[in-house]
């Protein structure tokens, strides 16, 4: 366990957070005996989340029309916490799931059971789990509900707490792909990471921290029958695939630089048309902070790591890993009409800056309450590929085509975004971003061409009392390209803790001229939140973390509701 003091500790309180708490929880103890007791406790947790959707036919927006009359993902999770066992499941009703998720999505049951035991310096888990080994580049297993991923893994995993400045995984098991858990492809890996300043007294001395890690990853997957096209030559398919991950980071006085590297053995997928070549990844990240400015600065070039469980699949379902995003997500919802998606199997070249920078109060920039200037920017184009020799006039078989390392192909996306925020007066904060984009639509969406776009975004807070507060934004989009130029308002207003009503409207003023308007009320109530709303919701891609799943345009009533215990 970990126990540190507390934030706003007054006495002998402290903040005593378990080694895995659930996450969002913090237990406050008071003193020792106080903290024995919790540890010799036993305590439940759990969550509710139902999202529902009544649709509603509206020609005008291009919606598919829908046989079900409501349509819903409905999620509940309960886990029991206690000194040297943990254990829990979740149950999911998806039977007849939101627009835009894929068709295998559809199902209900539990998924997701396990049990964790702690024995001194080992912990043992039995069942689903997630996991992820660096930065993911060869493993990384996690859900995300909006997006409709769970590639949870089943089986066994053994790992170390810290052993002498050290930190080691094993694990084994078959991953989930929607309601399916294949037998006929399992994943292994192994994870060591050993922190030097904790075995160098020198080193700590000095204040550097230093990590060395590696990962190893394979895949095992029976033969399957894939046909050259136009051909009856069958493919020769790997049914060991192998994942290498190398890694490196120093820490000093606000200094931050991290190297990663992984290799990857050939594996012909549906991803990279069945070709043979093998698959790598580099990246290095520095960064630097101090009172009132922080500075990060990244590169990275993969080529051919989309590694899935399942070869032949598309979409977003049965990846192993993921690769990091480089490009900036913005939540303002223009901004986010044309988000980045990382291009794992091609591969990519991409680079990314993020500058802050906060001036102090009462200086000529900073004014009375200070003013805080982000800028981020993001550079990612493909590959320089050579044409492969193709066979019979197609990829499959081949090496895909031989690329230079330093040598780039087109521009994928590029954007700069700079985000002023200033209070005017004690009441009432005001943010401006500007964003400039460059969104290769052929490549990402198949068609299009290059979208050049300028936003300007305005987002002012006005603190009425205590428990009131108004917020407005004000969005403009403009593009020569696409369905041309957006607008955007919304006014929101907050009684804290319970009430928040919300109106927008998203306007296609520079093409169709559709109106895409919401309103909703939240109310929260101790540990229950119920959202109802009303409106409608255009087409496009929902990302996070450079994925992302399209969502087609519709009308209707909706009620998401939230409960944790």
């Amino acid at each position: 366990m970990a126990v540190i003091p507390a934030a706003a500790s007054d006495g002998d309180k402290y903040i005593y957070i378990p080694e895995d708490k659930p996450e969002g929880y913090v237990y406050i103890s008071e003193g020792e005996d106080k903290m024995k007791e919790r540890d010799n406790a036993v305590s439940v947790h759990g969550s509710i989340q139902a999202d529902i959707l009544f649709p509603e036919t509206d020609l005008e927006i291009g919606e598919t029309v829908y046989n079900d009359k409501i349509l819903g993902n409905i999620f509940g999770d309960v886990a029991l916490y206690s000194k040297y066992v943990d254990a829990g499941l979740r149950f999911e009703y998806l039977q007849h799931p939101l627009p835009g998720y894929e068709p295998d999505y559809k199902g209900w049951g539990v998924p997701n059971i396990y049990v964790k035991g702690r024995f001194g310096k080992f912990e043992l888990t039995a069942g689903d789990f997630y996991e992820q080994f660096g930065n993911g580049f060869i493993l990384r297993t996690y859900e995300d509900r909006a997006l409709g991923i769970d590639n949870s893994i089943r089986g066994g995993r053994l790992s170390t707490r810290n052993i002498n400045g050290m930190r080691f995984t094993v694990l084994g098991g078959v991953q989930r792909r929607f309601w399916d858990w294949s037998l006929k492809s399992q994943v292994y890996g192994a994870d060591a990471e050993v922190y030097l300043n904790q075995l160098s007294h020198k080193l700590a001395d000095h204040g550097w921290s230093w990590m060395v890690g590696a990962s190893y990853v394979l895949k095992h997957e029976e033969d399957e029958n894939v046909i050259v096209p136009g051909t009856t030559y069958k493919l020769n398919l790997p049914k060991v695939v192998s994942a290498f991950d190398v890694r490196t980071q120093f820490m000093k006085n606000g200094f931050d630089v991290l190297v990663e590297y992984a290799w990857k053995s050939q594996d012909p997928s549906y991803d990279n048309n069945y070709t043979y070549a093998n698959g790598n990844a580099i990246m290095l990240s520095g960064s630097y902070s101090r009172s009132g400015l922080g500075v990060l600065l990244q590169a990275k070039r993969s080529d051919n790591m989309a590694f899935r469980s399942k070869r032949s699949q598309d979409l977003s379902s049965a990846f192993i890993n993921n690769m990091p995003p480089f490009a900036y997500q913005s939540t303002y919802a223009l901004a986010a009409i044309y988000p980045y998606a990382t291009q794992a199997a091609p591969g990519e070249w991409a680079f990314t800056g993020n500058v802050t920078y906060k001036f102090k109060r009462k200086t000529p920039l900073g004014g009375k309450y200070g003013t805080s200037i982000t800028v981020n920017a993001s550079y990612i184009r493909g590959l320089n590929r050579e044409t492969p020799e193709l066979f019979n006039k197609t990829q499959y078989g081949t090496n895909g085509g031989k690329t230079k390392f330093f040598c780039m192909g087109e521009t994928y996306y590029r954007d700069i975004d700079v985000l002023i925020e200033k209070r005017i007066v004690r009441d009432f904060l005001l943010n401006f971003t500007y964003v400039n984009q460059v969104y290769n639509q052929t490549i990402l969406e198949g068609h299009g061409g290059n979208v050049h776009a300028n936003i300007f975004i305005l987002d002012g807070k006005w603190t009425m009392s205590k428990k009131v507060t108004g917020r407005m934004e004000l969005q403009y989009l403009q593009t020569e390209q696409d369905q041309k130029d957006w607008s955007y308002g919304l006014i929101e207003v907050s009684w804290s803790p319970y009430l928040m009503f919300s109106v927008s409207d998203m306007w296609n003023n520079g093409g169709t001229g559709t109106h895409y308007w919401m309103g909703s009320v939240t109310a929260t109530y101790k540990a229950n939140r119920l959202m109802l709303g009303y409106g409608r919701s255009r087409a496009g891609y929902n990302c996070s973390g450079g994925v992302c799943r399209y969502v087609p345009a519709f009308r209707g009533f909706q009620i998401s509701y939230n409960y944790n215990f």
